[in-house]
């Protein structure tokens, strides 16, 4: 009779460590698509004109909502702040020029400029995946953590000016705040890339 009770005890248990397990396993997809579908508004986001403009592979910006190649004959220079001569600065002023400037008059932030090209933190044209990967690489961003490029969305003065960039220019999908809480989701659950 006692060997009957301890086989039941032990079938208990099993029972029960299955229970958890699946339990644990479903806490732990539940979290990684949760993580996932954060990361799909930071793309969003870093995939919209505003930020993919300066954030490209080649040397030239785009302007406006179209990928239009930057007018000037623009090019990234050896800081991201043009070439010599041909600053950003001397057309991008630290504020946006007043509306009566017209439609098409540059914006302005401060510290106008792009991505050094030694580090491009390229977003245009890749894939989710890619991006995310991207990211990811601290060789990509400057070495910046995942934390860092987080804090550079969250405190940055360029990157602000995408949320408020005047004009008919677009803003990105969700505020800059969504944006920063959607990629510490994305970071909480472990960062998973798409496909």
């Amino acid at each position: 009779m006692k060997a009957h009770y301890q086989l039941m005890a032990l079938r208990a248990a099993l029972l029960l460590a299955t229970l958890c397990a699946g339990s644990a396993l479903a806490q732990a997809s539940a979290s990684h698509d949760r993580a996932l579908r954060a990361f799909e508004v930071v793309r969003s986001v870093l995939q919209h004109p505003r930020c993919q403009n300066c954030h490209i592979a080649g040397d030239s910006p785009f302007q406006d909502d179209r990928e239009t190649p930057h007018d000037q004959g623009i090019v990234r220079g050896p800081t991201g702040r043009g070439a010599a001569g041909n600053e950003c600065s001397s057309c991008h002023q630290k504020t946006n020029l007043p509306a009566a400037y017209g439609e098409h008059a540059p914006p302005g932030s401060p510290g106008w400029r792009l991505p050094p090209p030694e580090t491009k933190m390229i977003f245009n044209g890749l894939s989710p995946g890619e991006l995310c990967r991207n990211l990811k690489d601290r060789r990509a961003t400057g070495g910046r953590t995942l934390a860092k490029v987080r804090e550079h969305i969250r405190s940055n003065g360029q990157v602000a000016w995408g949320w408020a960039p005047g004009g008919n220019r677009a803003t990105p999908p969700v505020s800059r705040a969504e944006t920063v809480a959607a990629f510490q989701t994305w970071m909480d659950g472990g960062a998973p890339c798409p496909k």
